[in-house]
């Protein structure tokens, strides 16, 4: 697995286009990837998680991107990686981080997550079940219980958590549709339980809107 930090140029119109839009941000980060076959989603072929993160104190824009292969950066657009002087990218192997990651170890964590729950999957009076639809966590008590139940589901404990950000709402558009994210920021300490389900875990993403740049998680030495 390989971790790219890029700091992006705030001045760039692409930039400022992403920002606004999740739709465009996933279509750039995916440049940097090969073409999938025709039946692959190549989201999901190469493992791709991404988080982006900006500073309204400073105007740095970082963005985070997991991948299971080396991804190609020079495919973004001119000018998309801020330039003063210093390396704006920086890539590296996390497959021996992550491999020493064992049960009862704790660890420090950020996960930009979409809180969601789902609604009206009452069995219809046919017999046939609703798919539902997803409905945003609303309120910080209930979205750190939705965190809390992510946990049990992949092998960590949440010992400590707040929400550094509830993030803007951020739009997904498309020629037929148009989305909305919310997004929330966590960040605390976690014990992980079970360590092969988190270790997937950090692989695979948490939570929906993976696509859209949620779901990576990153972890640190406490």
């Amino acid at each position: 697995m390989y971790l790219s930090r890029l700091k992006l140029n705030p001045l760039s119109r692409e930039v400022v286009r992403d920002i606004a839009d999740v739709s465009h941000l996933h279509r750039t980060v995916m440049r940097a990837f090969p073409k999938a076959p025709a039946d692959e989603n190549p989201r999901a072929l190469y493992k791709v998680l991404y988080r982006l993160e900006m500073s309204y104190r400073t105007g740095m824009v970082a963005l985070y991107v997991q991948s299971r292969v080396q991804p190609a950066w020079s495919a973004l657009p001119d000018g998309y990686v801020a330039e003063n002087g210093v390396p704006e990218i920086d890539v590296k192997r996390v497959d021996h981080l992550y491999e020493r990651i064992e049960q009862g170890r704790r660890l420090r964590f950020r996960l930009r997550a979409n809180p969601t729950r789902k609604i009206d999957t009452k069995t219809r009076e046919e017999g046939v079940r609703r798919h539902g639809r997803r409905v945003p966590v609303r309120g910080e008590q209930a979205q750190c219980e939705w965190l809390q139940r992510k946990g049990k589901q992949h092998g960590f404990a949440v010992v400590k958590v707040g929400i550094t950000s509830s993030g803007a709402a951020q739009l997904s558009r498309s020629l037929f549709t148009e989305r909305t994210f919310q997004g929330v920021v966590f960040d605390g300490i976690l014990v992980v339980t079970d360590s092969d389900r988190f270790k997937q875990a950090l692989v695979d993403g948490i939570g929906p809107g993976k696509a859209f740049g949620f779901g990576l998680m990153s972890v640190a030495a406490e």
